[in-house]
């Protein structure tokens, strides 16, 4: 359960840490609290520094601390009940940003991910990740 004001670890490499949640982008049912698969709106708390050098190279880091993204929720401390009866939890809640056509920003993911993102349309991010649970 993501809400305003909730922070998410990144797992890509696009260069953001850590974001926060500003708005959830899904039909108001919830009550205004996102899942996994459900698409936020963010802004860049941390991110890797940049330097002189890298920012020339073509791998430059594509965020900054204070942008605002999209991302989708690929992880959640709150459990998710699967339609077989068992519940899922993870350690953190986790994040990928996305551009604004829906697409991922980085090129790797470095972390598991929950399984139930192939169900919502995301097969791309569970079939770039080390591990989908």
């Amino acid at each position: 359960m993501i809400g305003l004001k909730s922070t998410l670890n990144v797992i890509d490499n696009s260069g953001a840490l850590v974001v926060e949640c500003v708005n959830i982008l899904k039909q108001k049912v919830n009550n205004g609290w996102g899942s996994v698969g459900d698409e936020i709106v963010c802004v860049v708390k941390r991110a890797r520094p940049v330097s002189s050098a890298a920012q020339a190279s073509v791998t430059a880091v594509k965020v900054r601390r204070g942008d605002v993204r999209r991302a989708v929720i690929v992880r959640t401390r709150k459990a998710v009940r699967r339609p077989d009866g068992r519940m899922i939890r993870f350690d953190d809640n986790a994040a990928v940003l996305l551009n604004n056509k829906r697409e991922m920003l980085g090129t790797r993911i470095g972390g598991i991910v929950s399984a139930d993102l192939r169900m919502k349309g995301w097969g791309k991010i569970v079939s770039l990740a080390p591990k989908a649970i």
